[in-house]
C-alpha cells in the first residue's frame, strides 16, 4: 500500500505531480497532508520523508521510501508497467523523459515570478523577460510533443502520463496568471484543468485555512476562490 506525503494543495506544486498521476491512473494510495512551514507540519513530514520535503512516497510493501516528484513517477512506472506512465515507443519515451527532466531542473523564471496559488487569479500583464522566455519554451515543447507523439489522444503523448503530471503545475501557473499562449497549448491546458481529479484537488485547496506569505503575490487578483 502506498502512502503519499504532500503539502498544502493551494501552493504545493511538487506535491500535485505524483498525486494527479496516481489519481488519473487509478493507482490506490493513502494521502497524508501536512501544512508546510509550520512546526507541527515540518515535524510530521520529517518522520516520513528522508529529505524532510514533500512529496514523498512510502511503499509499505518492502518498507521503501521515495522522495522527489520525478523519482516517485519513475518508481511508479517500475511498479505499474501496464499504466503507460512513460510512452511505449522508444523515440516518444526519450522525448518524454527529456521534457520531464527539463521541467524538473529548469524554468526558474516562471517558477519565481508566478508561484502556484490556486486560491487566486491575476490579470494578464508583462511579467518580465525571464517569464516570457520560459513561456515560449514551454509552449514550444507542448506543441512539439502534441504534433509528434500526441496522436489521437488529448495529452502530450496520447494518454495521460508522467510528463502531463510534471507539467500540471505549470498549467496552473499559466492559467492563474492569465498568460497568453497559442491555441495548441490552450487546448491542452483546458484538457488538464478539466480533469476530474484536478478539480478534486482544487476543491480541497479552497477549504484550506493556511496562507504561505511568500507564495502570495503583491497585486490585486481579478478572482478570489476562497
Amino acid at each position: 500500500m502506498y502512502t503519499l506525503v504532500i503539502g498544502n494543495k493551494t501552493y504545493s506544486s511538487w506535491s500535485l505531480r505524483p498525486w494527479i498521476l496516481m489519481k488519473v491512473l487509478n493507482i490506490p494510495f493513502e494521502e497524508k497532508l501536512f501544512p508546510l512551514f509550520t512546526p507541527e507540519g515540518t515535524a510530521e513530514i520529517e518522520k516520513l520523508s528522508p529529505s524532510g520535503l514533500v512529496p514523498a512516497l512510502v511503499d509499505s510493501d518492502g518498507d521503501i521510501s521515495v522522495w522527489d516528484s520525478l523519482s516517485i513517477l519513475e518508481y511508479l512506472a517500475d511498479n505499474h508497467p501496464d499504466k503507460g506512465i512513460w510512452p511505449a515507443d522508444k523515440a516518444a519515451r526519450a522525448h518524454a523523459r527529456s521534457m520531464a527532466a527539463e521541467m524538473h531542473g529548469g524554468f526558474f523564471g516562471i517558477r519565481g515570478g508566478c508561484s502556484m496559488n490556486l486560491s487566486k487569479k491575476y490579470a494578464q500583464k508583462d511579467r518580465g523577460p525571464d517569464v516570457a522566455k520560459d513561456v515560449a519554451r514551454i509552449c514550444a515543447l507542448i506543441n512539439e510533443a502534441r504534433s509528434k507523439f500526441g496522436g489521437e489522444g488529448d495529452f502530450l503523448y496520447g494518454g495521460f502520463g508522467a510528463v502531463d503530471a510534471m507539467y500540471m503545475p505549470i498549467v496552473c501557473r499559466l492559467n492563474g496568471y492569465s498568460i497568453a499562449v497559442d491555441d495548441v497549448t490552450k487546448a491542452y491546458m483546458d484538457t488538464m484543468l478539466n480533469l476530474a481529479p484536478f478539480n478534486e484537488w482544487r476543491e480541497a485547496a479552497m477549504l484550506e485555512p493556511w496562507v504561505i506569505g511568500e507564495d502570495e503575490v503583491d497585486e490585486e487578483p481579478i478572482e478570489v476562490y476562497k
